[in-house]
């Protein structure tokens, strides 16, 4: 059975990133799915001297490095990344064995702003960079005016995002 790993770079109850995992999840189809918990401290060397890596961050580590494929989406915040993302793939970094090194990664995004999440794509490509898994480069899903994207039982409308969401998860099948 295919693990999917799904990784929300919000940490907000109502969060439309989270929705769009779900959505992506769903549309993948048969598999054992998992969505991460990125709620971490932030990353603080002295912290990780006394303390070791905090067992969640093991815990997502372990979760990337079993997984067959992993699915992000990330808001915009000021042109990047979310900062809990961007700690949980600091935090992730230090642990051992490499887990994304040749992952199969599909990434996404959900904005308020009419771009979608341009952006922020572009500077979690350039973030992940270092750790060589496999992104994938297309289609891009960029759900612009997040939320707004979404009806009242969390499924993503829109033909057009449901169409690239459908092909980016078929590419990333084929990935695996």
């Amino acid at each position: 059975m295919t693990k999917l790993l799904g990784i929300s770079g919000s940490l907000r109850k109502a969060s439309t990133n989270t929705l769009l995992v779900h959505n992506a999840a769903a549309i993948f189809g048969a598999y054992e799915f998992t969505l991460a918990d990125i709620d971490f401290p932030l990353y603080n060397g002295d912290l990780e001297e006394a303390e070791g890596i905090p067992a969640k961050v093991q815990t997502l580590s372990d979760q990337i490095a079993a997984a067959d494929a992993v699915i992000i989406s990330t808001p915009e915040y000021n042109k990047a990344i979310s900062g809990s993302l961007k700690n949980a793939l600091d935090w992730v970094s230090r642990t051992k064995g490499g887990p994304w090194n040749g992952k199969p990664v599909a990434i996404m995004s959900a904005a308020a702003g009419r771009a979608g999440g341009e952006r922020t794509q572009f500077s979690l490509r350039l973030a992940m960079m270092a750790f060589r898994p496999d992104i994938l480069q297309g289609p891009e899903v960029l759900v612009a005016n997040s939320s707004n994207a979404f009806d009242e039982n969390g499924k993503l409308t829109g033909e057009m995002y449901v169409k690239l969401l459908t092909e980016l998860m078929d590419a990333l099948k084929a990935r695996i």
